[in-house]
């Protein structure tokens, strides 16, 4: 930079303006002298009067020659007042140039510049080191300096000669002092800190005042070499670059950049009217004035000044022991001190600095270990995070750099800073994003990198030939040791040997970590020279060594800073993955890392390898036999075509990937880090069984995947591992890497994770295994455990039923311990863990419903649902079994027996039954009341036809006793609609009497005829009948007999005529009676049998019955006992009637239909392309495929399947237009359907107008919506579009959104099995709710937004706040929720995952605005990278996990099924018919329907 400029060095040594006339003279001479002039001159200094302090020098020639003399004096022995007095007058005199004074003699005022610069060059005299009363010296010195200071600052009347001569005095100083070896507890030592930093200031002062020349600054340069054994020399030029630094960014990338905060009294050394231009040439030079800092880790060019050098021949020693001398033992912590400055400046640059709690430079802090203060400050979400800085409050109390740095190696206080410490955040806390408007990769490079690379590579040789001893291979990994014994070190508080027994290694960790931190913030599309690419590589491969020699500070900065590394897009990067694999089998297995704690905190050593370790988990199947080409391959090997040199396939290192993340879970203690391990283990096993499943997989065989898992990927030339399982130290006792011991420990040498199915094998074994053990005492690990076993039941990979039935039992034996616990332990995190366990069991039993067939599963799931809802097991013990009746309710809590009873209801009603007739959207039937009348043989439709009963009061039944018109069987039958907990069922009974398999074979039932009549049989007698037997004739008569007379004997001639007259009326009936017989016998005789007048024939079968009575009669119902209310409780009766005639009932019997049955969600997605800030250019980028990725709509289609609006009948996104039916009939729709006009979508058709994206399970139902940009409309009849317009243009998508995604394992087909029950489409944005329609409270909800940015930086610039009005539901403002309810959205409440494509085919994802205590979800994390193929899967079960856990949140969230309990006990307690048992018998053998119809 100076190359053509001289440099002022000669002439400071030439330059006699030091020496005095008295030098010329014997010593004593000149000391009489001194001491009788300067006493005089002292004295009137010192005197009080007025008249006194005038100065009793008057002329110019006065004056000059006392200045000689005093010029003597100052270089005299300290044992007398002279030299005391002579800086008294100095320093007084100089001050003429800030403020006239009457001791200043009138010739100095006149001319005082010409003055002070003889002065100044007199007092170096002063500055030249005494061997005795050092004290003294050092207080003059100081004197000296202060008033030099105040020279500087408060001068303005300074020419440009005099600032020269300043500088020059001050450098001169300076490297008097400073640039021999320094003498421990000598002058030096004691004024190095203020003689830099007043060198410093008044250097920044003449900047702004008087800008130096060239020559200036190169001397500066050149000198300040001289001085860099001084630790205050590198710690004073860290600060004062740090705050130029904070100055330069303030006005070179604007307010919007985070500001860079220095200390107070550091920001104070740049002088407030520095102008910019001024500020900005200053930086730079300063930044080179230590000339480069590599240096420091080199002993030999240090000790080769000319000061060194001269010391040397004066003591006629080797250069061998000058580069022992003791003051070069300081030069690792010096080394670190000038790295950790140039790391802050990178930092400040990138704007992620954290400010540091001493006077040192800024530093990236540990936030781990920072003060609670401050613990705070870094909340905000990232989008909103603007202008933030982040201050740290300072210490009360001072150490040294080194103690501040450097913790004790025995124990980590969490109150220090790591020595490597990065700007990690606390796991509850995301690491922050770089500033969007940072300069690129490259830029800062050529700024910083040469210095970086090449402490990066301290003492580490690249040889060229080759060493066979095995000491040292390919790169030469090891150490060359400083050759300076720790014996004969000086004691210095700035430093202890023993906390680094590598030397110059933290110096090269903080150069490695700095690098590492640059390439991970470089920008989406950012293109960075090969040739730092290449040497960066170079920095890592020797960094991540640990075949030989691990250097763990070195190691540790590396894992620190590289959580990003693999997510950055750089490119080659890959070729790295073979030896950070080597370094995290080296970490993550360890246990107790005990070998790094003096450099790290172990738990954020572990959570950057865990990062890594997630950004390296798709690789092996994402590249899969692209073989992994190492570098530097071959050329330093000490081998020839070793087996070990060949290339591998990144295939071949799944197995060391899954090991290691197997270790780490089986080692892990943090809750945090352990989450990020689950959450990687089901992003593994999920993308293994969907990469089986499509078949690209080339199988290994089992040899090739042993050889594979046990003996490759070693190489003498990389670092990596001779096993599998890790590399070691030979010396220490932890050597065994964990991979075999703990396949060892684990008791399952069997197990193959190579295939899918054997991971997931292992991840329950292991999973299962730790849920009842270390984990159920910890919410956080348990929750995400459970997710975890959740996500696992949804992988469709075939395993043995008995791998199955351990995961249900482990979750069976954690809800068993969990209950059992001491009633001081209940809580309600505890009970939201119980809940969260019985969330998982129904997972797994809806996901496998075939694991009840088996007794003993089914026996253990119902217990724990007895225990449960009851709070105890009937079956204590083997012999002991206490009936539900006998036992007191008594469960852990209400929320657990609602958990309880929803498995219950799980078991019964979902298991085998899911999906439905009516397809998955919607696990009730689609009928309700309109619709059977509608289908009825009844003229009327009104609802009136129904008989309304409760049972149990839970169930309501509404019974119709006409059969319905398409039933042809003359039988009793009953359509009943069942509304439970559960939902709404259909079902038409009907009576029969015999089982339905006889009933298939049985002909029609024909009763036997009557035979024949047999006239012809027997002989035919003709007999009179006489009215009395014969034997009555013979009676004698008596008496009494002749009593009554005969009739001839009272004849008179008048009764005679009577008497003819009835005997011819006798004769006349006995003829006709015997012509009747007559015609009668004949007639009969001619009449053929049976006589089909007189035949008994059966009756037809009843068509009309009192199908509800003999329903209700039949299930017991009826019964006394069923109608009376219990006693002794405020329980109904088992059986009631309903008054539906009554206002209100049907409008209730349809808010109780509109109680979703499952928890619904919603999930709105939007389109970030680069650069957009508002929502308006968000929102349009889903109008057309060409603005978006082909990926994003192959997303799209695998997180669910596409709907119509209009007849969908599940959740859609919006109350107005969910689960509704029979709300349009079909003409409409297809009038409107031919009035389509083509068109194309990036995917905002499923914005839940027209269309939207669907999925469902047994458990929980999501719509997903795709928000697009409309034109504010007035009316309906313009914006709105059809519900068929949705179709058609479905039918109009590209290719590539119609071709069958590698990630849609949904259920096939459902979608077209859905009812044709159409309803009205909403035609306006805002939607509003049809007329007459109440909408039940049914929050709070958990809105989820994903958002696919193609630019990684522009997360920050994702305008939540003004995309919140589109993400609404109506569920915020439905009429009839509660205050309770209804709460404003913000947007910290909002979950946000962010998708980035990266160059490779893989997804970077970002997770914010999870909050609470219930942060991590799984399995997607934060600075995770998925695949392509499990992207949508690990989204959708993200989504089903954050909102679970909100639900567990919450206090106010109430399951479905009790809401819809608490609505039909509202039903009851309304519409209860209270008829005496009499009235309610005779109600049931009327008949309902028209007599009580009102129209």
């Amino acid at each position: 930079m100076y190359s053509e400029w001289r440099s002022l060095q000669l002439i400071i040594q030439s330059d006699r303006g030091h020496m005095s006339v008295l030098h010329s003279y014997p010593s004593n001479v000149g000391k009489d002298v001194a001491n009788a002039v300067v006493r005089p001159l002292g004295q009137g200094l010192n005197s009080s009067s007025a008249t006194s302090n005038e100065s009793i020098l008057k002329t110019d020639k006065e004056v000059k020659w006392t200045m000689e003399v005093l010029c003597y004096g100052l270089t005299l022995p300290l044992d007398g007042e002279t030299v005391k007095l002579c800086v008294d007058v100095y320093t007084d005199w100089i001050m003429a140039l800030v403020a006239r004074r009457d001791s200043i003699p009138q010739p100095i005022v006149k001319e005082p510049n010409l003055y002070v610069q003889t002065i100044l060059k007199h007092l170096q005299n002063l500055f030249v080191p005494r061997p005795d009363y050092a004290h003294n010296q050092i207080s003059l010195c100081m004197r000296v300096l202060v008033a030099v200071q105040k020279l500087a600052r408060e001068s303005v009347n300074m020419s440009r000669e005099t600032w020269e001569v300043l500088l020059l005095f001050l450098l001169q100083i300076n490297d008097t002092l400073l640039a021999a070896p320094t003498v421990p507890g000598g002058l030096a030592e004691n004024l190095a800190d203020k003689l830099i930093g007043v060198l410093f200031e008044v250097w920044f002062l003449a900047c702004t005042r008087c800008f130096p020349t060239p020559p200036y600054w190169k001397t500066a340069r050149e000198m300040l070499a001289n001085w860099r054994h001084h630790p205050a020399v590198v710690e004073q030029w860290s600060k004062v670059i740090c705050a130029l630094t904070s100055r330069l960014l303030r006005f070179t990338y604007g307010p919007s950049f985070p500001p860079f905060k220095v200390p107070d009294e550091d920001a104070i050394l740049i002088p407030a009217e520095m102008d910019n231009d001024c500020v900005a040439q200053t930086w730079f030079r300063v930044l080179h004035m230590l000339s480069n800092p590599v240096d420091l880790s080199n002993p030999a060019i240090i000790s080769t000044t000319p000061k060194f050098q001269e010391q040397l021949l004066s003591v006629s020693g080797m250069a061998q022991e000058m580069m022992q001398h003791p003051c070069l033992k300081q030069l690792p912590q010096i080394f670190f001190r000038a790295m950790r400055g140039v790391s802050c400046l990178v930092d400040a640059f990138l704007g992620i600095s954290r400010p540091r709690s001493d006077s040192a430079p800024p530093t990236p802090v540990n936030r781990l270990n920072m003060p609670q203060a401050s613990s705070t400050m870094n909340t905000t979400p990232p989008h909103s995070r603007r202008m933030r800085s982040v201050t740290v409050t300072k210490a009360t109390v001072k150490t040294s750099s080194g103690s501040t740095a450097h913790p004790p190696k025995v124990t980590h206080q969490t109150s220090t800073t790591s020595p490597l410490s990065s700007p990690n955040q606390t796991s509850s806390e995301p690491r922050p994003l770089p500033a969007p408007t940072r300069p690129k990769v490259n830029s800062v490079l050529n700024l910083f990198g040469q210095w970086l690379f090449d402490a990066g590579l301290v003492h580490c040789r690249l040889h060229n030939g080759m060493n066979r001893d095995g000491s040292m291979t390919g790169l030469d990994v090891r150490r060359k040791p400083s050759q300076i014994s720790t014996e004969n070190m000086v004691a210095n508080p700035l430093f202890d040997a023993n906390e680094f027994p590598d030397n110059y290694e933290a110096g090269r960790a903080e150069a490695c970590g700095t690098l590492c931190r640059i390439f991970c913030s470089k920008k989406t599309g950012e293109e960075i020279l090969p040739v730092y690419l290449s040497r960066f590589y170079m920095v890592l491969i020797q960094g991540l060594q640990i075949n030989d020699y691990i250097c763990r500070p070195v190691l540790a900065s590396i894992i620190l800073n590289s959580p990003a590394l693999f997510c950055s897009d750089l490119k080659g990067i890959d070729v790295l993955v073979p030896y950070f694999i080597s370094a995290l089998e080296t970490i993550l297995p360890d246990r107790e890392l005990s070998k790094f704690k003096a450099y790290v905190n172990p738990t954020e050593l572990r959570r950057a390898s865990i990062h890594i370790l997630l950004s390296m988990l798709p690789l092996p199947h994402h590249f899969g036999t692209v073989k992994a080409e190492v570098l530097l391959e071959g050329k330093f090997s000490s081998e020839d075509s070793s087996l070990h040199d060949k290339p591998v396939t990144f295939l071949s290192l799944k197995l060391r990937l899954v090991n290691v993340l197997i270790g780490a879970l089986q080692t892990e203690t943090d809750p945090n880090n352990t989450q990020m391990i689950l959450g990687a283990m089901l992003n593994i096993v999920q993308d293994s069984a969907l990469l089986e499943a499509i078949g690209s997989q080339t199988e290994l065989s089992v040899g090739d995947s042993t050889h594979i898992s046990f003996k490759s990927h070693s190489r003498n030339s990389s670092g990596i591992s001779m096993t599998s399982t890790g590399s070691s130290e030979a010396t220490t006792p932890d050597s065994e890497r964990p991979a075999q011991a703990l396949l060892r420990d684990y008791g399952c040498p069997a197990l193959h994770t190579d295939t899918a199915s054997g991971l997931l094998i292992r991840s329950i074994h292991l999973v299962t295994q730790r849920l009842n053990s270390q984990w159920r005492q910890d919410m956080s690990i348990s929750l995400a455990a459970l997710e975890l076993l959740s996500g696992l039941a949804k992988v469709k990979v075939s395993v043995d039923s008995t791998d199955r039935k351990r995961a249900v039992s482990s979750v069976c034996s954690y809800i068993v311990h969990q209950c059992s616990r001491p009633a001081p332990f209940h809580s309600r995190d505890l009970h939201s863990m119980i809940v969260a366990a019985f969330q998982c069991l129904c997972v797994w039993l809806t996901e496998h419903p075939d694991m009840l067939n088996e007794k003993d599963c089914l026996i253990e799931v119902l217990e724990i649902v007895e225990l449960g809802i009851s709070g105890s097991k009937s079956k204590t013990s083997d012999q002991e079994v206490r009936h539900k009746g006998d036992k007191e309710p008594n469960p852990a809590s209400m929320r657990v027996k609602d958990a309880a009873e929803a498995t219950l209801t799980c078991i019964m009603q979902l298991l085998g039954a899911f999906p439905s007739p009516s397809g998955p959207a919607s696990p009730c039937s689609l009928l309700n009341e309109e619709t059977l009348i509608k289908y009825s043989r009844l003229t009327s439709t009104s609802k009136n036809h129904f008989r309304y009963f409760v049972l149990d009061n839970s169930i309501i039944l509404a019974m119709l006793e006409q059969p319905l018109g398409n039933d042809q069987n003359p039988c009793p039958s009953v359509t009943v609609l069942i509304r439970g907990m559960s939902g709404r069922h259909a079902w038409t009974m009907q009576l029969y009497h015999q089982p339905r398999g006889s009933r298939a074979s049985q002909k029609a039932f024909v009763p036997e005829p009557h035979p024949p009549p047999k006239d012809d049989v027997g002989i035919k007698y003709n007999v009179k009948h006489r009215p009395f037997p014969e034997e009555v004739d013979k009676i004698p008569f008596v008496k009494a007999d002749l009593s009554i007379p005969d009739l001839h004997e009272i004849v008179t001639d008048q009764l005679e005529v009577q008497h003819e007259k009835l005997k011819k009326l006798m004769a006349k009936q006995i003829l006709y009676e015997n012509t009747l017989e007559k015609i009668s016998e004949e007639r009969l005789s001619k009449t053929l049998f049976p006589d089909p007048v007189t035949e008994c024939i059966p009756p037809p079968p009843a068509q009309e019955f009192q199908t509800a009575r003999l329903l209700l009669s039949h299930f017991g119902f009826l019964s006394l006992e069923a109608l009376k209310e219990p006693g002794n409780s405020c329980r109904p009766p088992n059986l009631i009637a309903l008054d539906s005639t009554l206002a209100g009932f049907f409008d209730d019997i349809g808010y109780l239909d509109l109680l979703p049955t499952r928890p619904f969600e919603t999930v709105f997605i939007f389109y970030m392309k680069p650069g957009q800030k508002t929502s308006q250019e968000i929102l349009k980028n889903v109008e057309s495929s060409s603005n978006v990725q082909s990926h994003f709509l192959e997303f799209l289609l695998s997180l669910g399947w596409p709907v119509d609006v209009g007849k969908h009948p599940g959740w859609t996104g919006h109350v107005s237009t969910s689960w509704l039916i029979n709300a349009c009939n079909g003409s409409e729709g297809k009038e409107q359907e031919e009035m389509v006009a083509p068109d194309d979508t990036g995917g905002g058709i499923f914005n839940g107008e027209k269309k939207a994206l669907y999925y469902a399970d047994a458990l929980t139902e999501i719509a997903f919506v795709v928000p697009s940009f409309m034109e504010s409309s007035t009316d309906s009849s313009e914006s709105g579009l059809t519900s068929q317009e949705a179709e058609t243009q479905m039918d109009l998508l590209p290719s590539l959104l119609k071709q069958t995604p590698l990630t849609l394992e949904l259920f096939p087909n459902h979608s077209e099995n859905l009812s044709n029950s159409q309803r009205l489409s909403p035609t306006q944005k805002s939607k509003r709710l049809p007329l007459g329609r109440t909408v039940p409270p049914l929050g709070p909800e958990t809105k989820v937004i994903v958002v696919w940015v193609e630019r990684f930086d522009d997360i920050e610039n994702f305008p939540l706040n003004d995309l919140l009005p589109e993400i609404n539901t109506g569920v915020e403002t439905t009429t009839n929720s509660s205050t309770s309810l209804r709460t404003t959205t913000s947007d910290k409440d909002v979950p946000v995952i962010f998708i980035h494509p990266l160059k490779t085919g893989l997804f970077r994802i970002k997770v914010q605005g999870v909050t609470g205590k219930f942060s991590m979800v799984i399995p997607l994390v934060d600075g995770m990278v998925v695949s392509r193929r499990a992207l949508g899967f690990l989204v959708r079960q993200t989504i089903i996990n954050i909102c679970r856990r909100k639900r567990l949140e919450s206090d106010s969230y109430n399951p479905p099924h009790v809401k819809r309990k608490q609505k039909i006990v509202d039903i009851v307690h309304k519409y209860r018919n209270k008829l005496l048992e009499p009235e309610f018998y005779t109600s049931l053998f009327q008949e309902v329907g028209p007599k009580s119809l009102n129209p």
